[in-house]
């Protein structure tokens, strides 16, 4: 099966039915799916968190996204990291432009890695590659990764537990606006903290 292949049969009804086909493995399906997105870009994310929260419930369908996504963030991470130290991309950091660019990235890798964690949609392993190539500290990066993909699997969670009632009714989606809104203001005293 190739990529494209794949990505078709990456519907929220066919996730659900593979989902529910091997749940006797108990968590592990709900952990892999989110866990392979830091490795496999296109997969969609949104699905994959709400299929989670469907099949699982709520609490657990959160659980098992957020420890897949964080799992496969701290992997792709520790693996650039390691990486970051080859002659060639040494040489490379040297040149005056990267290194400019190197000064700004590692001063603002907390709140960069943090914010775009939020989001559901976007080049999470790209976000993870940055962290790991500017030497980001592996415990800002756990706080920022930790705290970020939280807010946006417990948003995603929530609404695709019980997403009709969204539909039904989108006036429900304030409470997660504000959930959002409210973890920002948290994360920038959170990330005072680990900024210096």
């Amino acid at each position: 099966m190739g990529l494209s292949e794949l990505l078709s049969y990456m519907t929220e009804e066919n996730l659900a039915m593979l989902v529910d086909k091997y749940r006797s493995l108990g968590p592990l399906p709900g952990l892999l799916l989110p866990f392979m997105k830091s490795f496999i870009p296109p997969l969609p994310t949104l699905v994959i968190i709400s299929v989670n929260a469907a099949v699982y419930g709520l609490w657990l369908g959160f659980l098992y996204s957020w420890i897949g996504i964080v799992g496969g963030c701290l992997v792709t991470f520790a693996i650039v990291k390691k990486v970051a130290g080859h002659p060639y991309l040494v040489r490379w950091s040297q040149k005056p432009k990267v290194q400019k660019s190197l000064v700004w990235a590692r001063r603002q890798a907390f709140n960069y890695v943090f914010l775009l964690s939020l989001f559901p949609v976007g080049p999470f392993v790209v976000i993870n590659m940055a962290a790991g190539l500017v030497g980001m500290r592996f415990r800002s990066f756990l706080v920022a990764v930790l705290a970020g993909k939280a807010v946006m699997v417990m948003s995603v969670s929530f609404i695709g537990y019980d997403i009709h009632r969204f539909i039904e009714n989108p006036s429900r989606l304030i409470y997660v606006v504000l959930f959002v809104g409210a973890s920002m203001v948290i994360s920038k005293r959170i990330e005072k903290r680990f900024s210096h």
